[in-house]
Order: structure tokens, then sequence, then C-alpha cells
């Protein structure tokens, strides 16, 4: 199977049975996307779901976050990993946004980028989801399972699997490619032992036939 054909059967796949993939953050405006994949960096997203309502409740809008003490911040978001930087980077992101934004949260990768706390996946992230912008962001999820699957080739940096998903996938799918590929490295292609038994993409994994089923074979 050539790497255009694999690509074909995995989009097809993934658009037959999981048509409505979605970030799996509690968020009702971009301003809460925000706060919430910043984050989200090294953290479920159920933990920062279970973190965010009490937050949003007493920080509302940049405003109100912007004027924030750091103590206040953190006693809030103690549960999530590195929230000394994270508390930190709220406040920071939310003066920016006030700042130079009128309190909006900007919709392009390059302004993004400028707020605290935001690098170019969480850029990504929030372009895709809200505008639906042909922005690919790879996390660990989206690294390992396209590596496995056989989507990118010797990608050896988050960017360069970005680059690689991008240049495959067509335009008006990418923003869903982000999710599938996502929450199938949630689900089923897991880090230590993936589920491949239940995984409909076998046919087209170089994981499945290179390994799985030559460890198989040399068993016998």
């Amino acid at each position: 199977m050539t790497r255009k054909e694999r690509y074909v059967y995995v989009l097809d796949w993934f658009s037959r049975n999981a048509p409505d993939a979605a970030t799996e953050l509690i968020y009702d405006n971009p301003y809460q996307l925000l706060v919430s994949v910043i984050l989200s960096a090294q953290c479920t997203d159920k933990r920062v779901n279970l973190t965010t309502p009490a937050l949003f409740e007493k920080y509302p809008s940049p405003r109100e976050l912007s004027q924030a003490t750091f103590d206040d911040v953190f006693t809030l978001i103690k549960s999530i990993s590195y929230p000394n930087n994270k508390a930190r980077h709220l406040i920071g992101m939310a003066g920016l946004l006030m700042e130079k934004y009128n309190g909006e949260v900007p919709l392009t990768v390059k302004e993004l980028m400028e707020l605290p706390g935001v690098g170019r996946k969480t850029a990504n992230v929030i372009t895709s989801v809200i505008d639906q912008q042909p922005n690919m962001a790879v996390d660990t999820h989206v690294f390992r399972v396209s590596a496995r699957i056989g989507l990118t080739y010797r990608a050896t940096t988050p960017l360069a699997a970005e680059k690689q998903l991008v240049r495959y996938i067509p335009t008006g799918l990418i923003h869903k490619a982000h999710h599938w590929l996502i929450l199938h490295g949630r689900y089923i292609c897991v880090a230590r032992k993936p589920k491949c038994e239940i995984c409909g993409l076998r046919p087209a994994c170089k994981y499945y036939h290179n390994v799985v089923m030559k460890t198989k074979t040399e068993k016998k």
C-alpha cells in the first residue's frame, strides 16, 4: 500500500466511523477554549474539565483574569500539572488580550503565538476548532499515531509531522483529522500497548503489519 492509498483508507474509515469527532474540552467561547487548551498541556482533558468551571465562574472574561493575582489563579488550578507556570501564563495571556485585542481572541496562528503560554500546537488547536482553519495540531497522540500507521515518515519533530500531514490530508478535512488522530491515540492506539485487536485501521497500519503480525508469525 502506498502512502497515498494509506491516507485514503484512513481518512475514509474515520469519516465513516467518527464523523462527529470533536475536542473533549468543555467550553462556551474562544476565551474559555484558549484557557482550557493552555491548561491541557501535559494534563488530561478530564482533569481540565473538572478544574475550569470554578475558574470561569470567577474569571468569566479576559478582563477579570487580567486583574487576577497569581495566588488566586494558582489556588483554582493547583490540581493541574505545572500550575505555577500556567497561572502566570493565564494572567499574562489575558493581559495581552486586553491590551492588544480588546479582550477578543485573535484567530491567526501568528497572533496567538504572541500570547504567553501559547505555542504552535495550542494556536493550531484554537484556529482549527473555532474557525475550522486547515491547521494540524501535533501533540504526543498525533505524533505517535501518525508515525505508527505510516502517515508520516521519519518525522522527528512535531513540526515535521505537521507538514507531512497537512501535505497529504485534503484541506477541508484537516481540522477533523486533528481530532480523529488525537482520539484514536487516546483510546485505541495507546502508547504502551495499542489495542490493535479492535482497531479498524489494521489493513492500512504499518505498525500492525510490520510489528504485530511479524511477532505473531515468529512465535508460531
